[in-house]
């Protein structure tokens, strides 16, 4: 199968979206109904400083939240945050106070006004039917961002997915006083994969991941080990950290040291989006010389940037390892699955 396709379906019950690309899983979103969405809005009510952090703990409906950088609040002050990813093991659920409302083609930013049309969107005459479009429909107090979805995009689409956000935005918030209460919950799997993915085919039937081999490839993912084609990595979580080796089969040379440990560094963002796996990262690759990690290192740049979920490259250890540091937007598949 060529070319890249949306599956919408369920995953033991929980509302679930996969994405093809020339028929192999490339990201998988699943509902868990246990934990806040990424997106949510809440009003919240500020309870108690972290000292020596610079962060507040706040109230939220059925929960407690964390903000970092919340310096000068004042316990018992009621404030509009939005859930910023996922909260493991009974922590506190991150929120931010810089809430933004985003869809397909718009983010409306409150506290930031201007209309903006994204970088990646260069040609002059489409920028300006962009800017032309916002300004017919967009009149608030905040600011928008147009999305490079928006490039070649229906006009009516584009001013109606701005109204909508525009009047979401309006709405929640002015509504800031108050106890503790969730007022727009974030996206679900399905909206989501409308909102952040593209392709020609859509498949929504029942049944769509039996039927198009998502379920096949989901039952690999609860493997550990990872096959290569230049040797194999395995994926572990430990309560502190994700841990990766890479190994390179019985050929011990530096050509095939560096072979695996390329193809692991192309592997390494998928994996860890297929998994849900965030957090500390540790990469034991293959032994190699030291003149091969500058190598390495731009092929894992090149491997992350295209990855939709916010990492830093930490760098090598004294020991040897490579460190990442990975944002926690989903729960783990493990989890997800009742394995974990």
């Amino acid at each position: 199968m060529k070319g890249r396709t949306i599956v919408l379906d369920h995953l033991h019950g929980r509302e679930a979206a996969a994405l093809l690309v020339d028929g192999k899983l490339d990201d998988l979103l699943i509902d868990d109904d246990s934990a806040p969405r990424p997106g949510t809005v809440y009003r919240a009510v500020t309870d108690r400083g972290l000292k020596g952090q610079g962060g507040m703990m706040l109230r939220i409906p059925g929960g407690t939240a964390w903000m970092r950088n919340a310096s000068g609040l004042r316990s018992g002050e009621p404030m509009l945050v939005q859930v910023t990813g996922v909260a493991e093991g009974g922590k506190a659920v991150p929120v931010t106070d810089r809430i933004l409302f985003k869809s397909r083609y718009a983010i409306v930013t409150p506290g930031a006004p201007g209309i903006n049309v994204s970088r990646q969107i260069r040609d002059e005459e489409e920028r300006g039917r962009l800017l032309a479009i916002a300004e017919d429909v967009f009149d608030a107090e905040h600011g928008l961002i147009l999305r490079s979805n928006c490039e070649g995009a229906d006009e009516d689409e584009v001013a109606e997915d701005i109204a909508a956000m525009r009047d979401l935005a309006e709405k929640v918030m002015v509504d800031a006083s108050g106890d503790p209460e969730m007022l727009a919950e974030g996206d679900g799997p399905h909206l989501l994969a409308w909102r952040e993915w593209s392709a020609p085919t859509v498949v929504t039937k029942p049944g769509g991941f039996a039927r198009e081999g998502v379920l096949e490839q989901i039952d690999a993912l609860r493997q550990p080990e990872v096959a290569l084609g230049e040797g194999s990595m395995v994926v572990e979580t430990t309560r502190a950290l994700v841990a990766v080796d890479v190994n390179t089969g019985g050929d011990t040379t530096p050509t095939a040291a560096l072979k695996a440990n390329l193809a692991a560094a192309r592997a390494l963002p998928r994996q860890l989006r297929l998994r849900g796996l965030g957090g500390q990262v540790v990469v034991d690759f293959a032994n190699m010389s030291k003149g091969h990690r500058k190598q390495l290192e731009q092929s894992l740049r090149d491997s992350f940037r295209s990855d939709p979920i916010e990492t830093s490259l930490v760098g090598w250890t004294a020991m040897g390892l490579f460190e990442l540091s990975r944002k926690r937007e989903r729960l783990p598949l493990a989890h997800l699955l009742g394995e974990g």
